[in-house]
């Protein structure tokens, strides 16, 4: 299997190469050339079996170069070893919220507590190994932009791997306090972390300059560097993102709660489009989906864009209770378009150049119309994302975080407009805890905005009879490590500083 470029088709790689580069060099990303086709004969073949057959499963057609042998080491070193709490990495949980049936899955027990951890925990197994089938005996520098959660799992997935250094950009007012503390108390000698002043758009295209800089991948080359990504421009990082819709599917008909070969409904909160584009390339594999559903915040570039075809970033930013969302520029919609558009590179090249240059685009009808037909959108505000938040736990005694609250409320909105009843798996992408603050001043009248962040954890709590979980709990005593500020345009500066190179 060969990795094209979304913006130039005749530039092809292996799937280690894609996973070492993370990036093309024009700027583009890679995708497979063709995708693995599952039956229904497949997916049911998979009811029964453990998360990880199913992960191996789906990595390994994705991963001709790997050994079965790599493969389950790669599987069993990501998600062994008590690393996810509950035994099960993923679980669907079955929650009813008036006349919504809602089948939540559980993206965030791993050691960071978001989904990030899903992809983040395998693909340094995967980039270890990438490297040595690619023959390159480089160090790999992780660069990585971060709205909050990716930051986290990144520099926990990577922390003392040999072979590589892990840097981390984040927007110094743009993540939780929970998020921030976590990031700068990370422990490992190959991690440095740094804010920046700007939002996570500032982060993410100072790393994209970054990536593509002569003057500094020169120098990176000279002191035997190059650069990767932990971020899900990296085919690495979404790959292992398939495996979680294909595995809820199984559990679901395990459960009763489908018949094989039922159609789904699926809804994702995102704000880079990585998570839900891996749900549809599942769909594109042979996953029964009838409608993806995508929930933004007040960000909702992503909203506007699949009820329009217009893409257009020149609007307000806004700082909300779900930062992992606000992102105003979503980088995997462009593997999207070149899905949709059969691999036009010269139609995605194009606007990727008007979105650069203008901040905008828009697609041609057919286009538009091949979108349309398989995905539906919709965002909501703090406020309704707080009054969800208290709904679903006063109804169902299920408490979500400010990102799962979005995309609940989206989806109940659709079913409302729609009364479209397919059954439907939600995406839960976070603990509460991680935003404890918010949650809590959704659940609690007598919420104190003055309590230490640590003391709103644990009135959480006491109040919900929720479990706070191990990785947010022994942050407490953990000492801060770093506390590095810098402007956006001085990110490479900081890179080479802290690479020791400057």
């Amino acid at each position: 299997m060969k990795y094209q470029c979304t913006r130039d088709s005749s530039v092809t790689v292996t799937a280690s190469q894609a996973i070492v580069q993370g990036i093309a060099k024009n700027g583009g990303l890679f995708v497979p050339e063709t995708l693995p086709a599952y039956t229904l004969a497949d997916l049911t073949a998979m009811n029964g079996q453990s998360y990880f057959d199913r992960a191996a499963k789906v990595v390994s057609d994705f991963l001709p170069e790997f050994t079965p042998e790599e493969i389950e080491e790669c599987v069993q070193g990501a998600y062994g070893g008590g690393k996810f709490s509950g035994g099960h990495p993923a679980p669907v949980v079955a929650v009813k919220d008036g006349d919504c049936a809602m089948n939540i899955l559980e993206l965030w027990h791993g050691p960071t507590c978001a989904f990030k951890d899903m992809a983040l925990q395998l693909l340094p197994h995967l980039l270890t190994h990438s490297l040595r089938k690619t023959k390159c005996e480089k160090t790999a520098v992780i660069l990585v932009a971060t709205s909050g959660d990716t930051g986290k799992a990144a520099l926990e997935g990577f922390k003392d791997v040999k072979g590589t250094e892990m840097l981390v950009f984040y927007p110094e007012n743009g993540v939780s306090p929970m998020q921030k503390r976590q990031m700068n108390t990370q422990e490992g000698s190959n991690v440095s972390v740094c804010a920046i002043e700007g939002n996570f758009d500032d982060a993410q295209t100072g790393v994209k300059k970054l990536f593509v800089d002569p003057a500094i991948n020169e120098k990176l080359h000279a002191n035997g560097m190059l650069f990767s990504s932990a971020n899900s421009i990296n085919w690495g990082r979404l790959l292992p993102q398939i495996v979680y819709y294909v595995s809820a599917y199984s559990d679901l008909m395990e459960r009763g709660a489908i018949q094989p070969g039922d159609p789904i409904n699926v809804v994702v909160p995102t704000g880079n489009f990585g998570n839900i584009l891996a749900g549809y390339y599942a769909s594109k594999m042979g996953l029964p989906v009838n409608k993806f559903i995508c929930a933004s915040n007040s960000n909702n570039v992503l909203t506007d864009f699949l009820k329009t075809g217009e893409y257009n970033r020149n609007r307000d930013f806004h700082a909300t209770i779900s930062p992992s969302m606000d992102i105003l520029i979503s980088s995997n919609l462009e593997r999207l378009l070149y899905d949709v558009t059969g691999h036009d590179c010269k139609k995605v090249a194009g606007w990727m150049q008007e979105l650069s240059e203008k901040g905008c685009y828009k697609v041609d009808d057919e286009t538009f119309q091949k979108i349309s037909a398989v995905f539906d959108a919709g965002f909501c505000s703090d406020e309704d994302t707080k009054k969800t938040i208290r709904q679903v736990y006063d109804n169902a005694g299920y408490l979500c975080d400010t990102h799962t609250a979005v995309a609940v409320k989206v989806y109940e909105d659709y079913v409302a407009r729609t009364g479209d009843k397919t059954p439907t798996v939600i995406d839960s992408t976070a603990s509460p805890y991680k935003f404890a603050s918010s949650v809590l001043s959704a659940v609690d009248d007598q919420y104190d905005d003055k309590m230490d962040e640590f003391d709103k954890v644990e009135r959480l709590s006491k109040l919900t009879g929720t479990e706070v979980p191990a990785p947010i709990a022994g942050l407490k005593e953990k000492p801060v490590r770093f506390q590095n500020v810098c402007e956006k345009e001085q990110m490479g500066d900081v890179l080479l500083r802290l690479l020791g190179l400057a």
